[in-house]
């Protein structure tokens, strides 16, 4: 299964279930230890296309083509996912966050 997998079956359990806290806190941790592989990923993605982009920029293209035709290219495609699939993770995060802060409160009003 896929990074990008992983966060859309967790997006959809967040989305559609009747969350615990204690499954929510589960998936917290999950996600912030695959933010670690999605900055490897971005890393990598962001190395390959300034790759595709010097080629392009080495056949004396004009910077500015150089750049739009290298956003056609696969490298950019993976580049644009790594940096979704981040912030989609980073988001989640948040939301789980607020999620597991407002249930504690609950919690401590109900008291």
């Amino acid at each position: 299964m896929t990074v990008r997998e992983m966060l859309a079956e967790m997006q959809t359990e967040v989305r559609t279930t009747d969350l615990q806290p204690g499954r929510a806190a589960e998936l917290l941790n999950h996600l912030t230890a695959l933010l670690g592989n999605i900055n490897t990923e971005i890393r990598e993605a962001d190395m390959d296309y300034a790759k595709v982009l010097l080629v392009l920029l080495e056949q004396d293209e004009a910077a500015s083509r150089a750049k739009i035709r290298a956003e056609t290219t696969p490298e950019y495609s993976r580049k644009r996912e790594a940096r979704d699939a981040k912030e989609l993770c980073k988001e989640l995060v948040g939301s789980l966050k607020y999620f597991l802060r407002s249930q504690a409160e609950e919690m401590r009003l109900s008291r």
